[in-house]
């Protein structure tokens, strides 16, 4: 039966000792450090998604920039100082050298347009090899400058270049 059994007194209190469950102590330190473990992780997962919105600002600044670096490049050699910023078929800008808005200095033969979207800022240029009217240079530079905040407050920039020849250019007239 249930009684004629004898089991000895240690192992009884060791048994008995181990059903007993933590302390209040022992529970206090395991949510501490459970505490400590989640935070980590859960600050590392912040700082992923801030690489992550930056990362992705920083693909669209260099699309844009790209974009409009192709647009100057594909455009005729007569319409190089206007711009459909919009792709909608209409020219919302005229490239000028005139020192106001993005333009540094009146007459120092850069043409400069700017626009912003989402928060990226491009400016771009048309730089002629020499002084006088686009149809009568051999080649100019076209530089685009795209720039955008981060989410820790820094400026990011992105710059790029190309040259272009006049198809039309014979040489000295």
């Amino acid at each position: 039966m249930w009684g004629s059994k004898l089991v000895p007194v240690s192992f009884c209190l060791l048994t008995r000792r181990q059903a007993g469950g933590f302390s209040l102590t022992e529970v206090l330190v395991a949510m501490v450090l459970l505490s400590f473990g989640a935070l980590g992780a859960v600050t590392g997962f912040r700082w992923a998604q801030e690489g992550l919105r930056d990362g992705e600002r920083a693909m669209r600044a260099l699309a844009l920039a790209e974009s409009r670096l192709e647009a100057k490049w594909a455009t005729s050699w007569g319409r190089l100082l206007q711009d459909d910023a919009d792709a909608d078929g209409l020219d919302e800008l005229l490239m000028r050298d005139d020192g106001g808005g993005t333009d540094d200095r009146a007459g120092d033969g850069r043409y400069t347009g700017s626009r912003t979207e989402g928060g990226i800022h491009l400016v771009w240029t048309v730089q002629p090899d020499r002084p006088g009217p686009l149809w009568q240079v051999g080649s100019v530079l076209i530089h685009v400058h795209a720039r955008y905040l981060t989410t820790g407050g820094h400026w990011r920039h992105i710059h790029l270049e190309a040259l272009r020849a006049n198809p039309n250019y014979i040489g000295y007239r």
